[in-house]
């Protein structure tokens, strides 16, 4: 069974880059990663990619990623 999926893909819209205004960002740690796609599928805004990179200038920080990382193999840290 082939499953189909919706995705959205970040583009420039009104609001510009989105990610300025972030807080916190996510941080994958790829050898903890169990490459379940949960970050790349539950994520609102599409900034994760399919090869688990994110795409920082439109993450907006929310934490969905993280908290969705059954391996707890992304961490958000503080912007700096």
């Amino acid at each position: 069974m082939k499953v189909k999926m919706a995705i959205s893909y970040p583009t420039v819209g009104a609001s510009g880059r989105t990610g300025d205004w972030r807080v916190f960002r996510p941080v994958i740690n790829q050898k903890l990663c169990i490459h379940c796609y949960n970050c790349y599928v539950f994520c609102p805004e599409g900034t994760i990619s399919p090869e688990l990179g994110v795409d920082y200038e439109y993450c907006k920080g929310c934490g969905i990623c993280a908290n969705e990382c059954p391996s707890k193999a992304i961490r958000m840290v503080k912007e700096e």
